[in-house]
């Protein structure tokens, strides 16, 4: 009787029952022979697993002995999000073992939180809803004496992945003046998705609103600085939405608290956040507990992505609907794995 494909499962912090709708996990474990484990046992499997895994779901540490048992290994899929540095990627790619990512799933719930903040940032909604609770409301027009529009103003994107794309694509309504800033990408490819290439430097100058929806990576940890932030239009808003580490934080908030900008954050240096974290207290700072892309319906998508090309895999076609970690940067990513769903 024939066996059938080995999956070895370790895709903390997520679990195959939030990946997966009922109809496809029952899918997935009847076309699959589905063994789930401790990501940190999965690096001193015995032999006899090892030999028999098609499909590992989770980024979990393999040294190269481990791969080496692992003959039969056709692709790692990596649940979390965060491409990590913690597998020999050159081996991987030398025996044609894709590593592959769901991020993208994330995109569209994170977009629409962005938009959600420039928008709170730009008419005060938050301060301005709490200022009603307390009874010190302003009405009409002295409510609006800082107020701006999202409309037909200028907008900044650094970063233009699935996110950066994702926000084009929602801000396209506003018929604002949007940029990007992407220097892992040809200019060609940012005007064909509708948006100007420009400069980092021009960006923040420039822009009403910034995006900030870049990857960290070994060559861009802390690069929004003091230095960039201090040529910001006076009053404009800062959107943080990919991960805190691309920024200097203290920076950051020090802008803020002197009221040269405004800023709205879904990450953060640590998190949880501790707290007694001075940015809790900060005025003129929204924040969100990294909850933008944590909907169910975008982790359910995960799954449908990770079945799907495992079906295409299983009859020699290469995966088209999860993303690819890529020879030339998959070394330099420098994001910290989720610790929380």
């Amino acid at each position: 009787m024939n066996q059938k494909p080995l999956v070895i499962s370790a895709p903390e912090p997520r679990t195959l029952q939030l990946i997966f709708s009922t109809e496809e996990r029952h899918t997935f474990e009847s076309t699959y022979e589905v063994i789930e484990m401790p990501a940190v046992e999965v690096d001193s499997i015995e032999d006899g697993l090892a030999k028999r895994v098609r499909y590992v779901v989770g980024q979990p540490a393999l040294g190269e002995e481990t791969l080496s048992r692992m003959a039969q290994l056709k692709g790692i899929f990596n649940v979390e999000s965060n491409l990590i540095n913690n597998m020999p990627y050159d081996e991987l790619f030398s025996r044609g073992i894709y590593v592959l990512t769901t991020g993208g799933v994330f995109s569209k719930p994170v977009a629409e939180m962005g938009l959600a903040m420039a928008l709170c940032l730009a008419r005060d909604v938050i301060d301005a809803d709490v200022a009603f609770r307390e009874g010190t409301e302003r009405w009409g027009g002295d409510g609006n004496v800082e107020a701006r529009l999202l409309s037909g103003s200028k907008i900044g994107i650094i970063g233009f992945g699935d996110l950066g794309r994702a926000l084009a694509q929602l801000l396209s309504g506003f018929r604002a003046e949007v940029s990007a800033f992407d220097p892992w990408l040809p200019p060609s490819i940012l005007e064909d998705c509708g948006v100007m290439p420009m400069t980092l430097e021009d960006i923040m100058q420039t822009s009403d609103t910034v995006f900030v929806v870049a990857s960290v990576t070994a060559d861009n940890v802390g690069f929004l600085n003091a230095s960039l932030f201090s040529t910001m239009k006076p009053g404009a808003a800062l959107v943080l939405l990919s991960r805190a580490d691309v920024v200097n934080f203290d920076d950051l908030m020090q802008f803020v608290a002197d009221e040269k900008i405004v800023v709205a954050s879904d990450v953060f240096p640590d998190e949880p956040l501790a707290k007694h974290h001075p940015v809790r207290q900060l005025k003129g700072f929204i924040r969100s507990a990294h909850r933008a892309g944590a909907l169910n319906v975008a982790f359910k998508q995960m799954g449908r992505m990770v079945l799907e090309d495992m079906t295409l895999m299983d009859q020699g076609l290469p995966p088209l609907r999860c993303k690819r970690a890529e020879r030339e940067t998959v070394g330099r990513m420098r994001s910290a794995p989720v610790t929380h769903n």
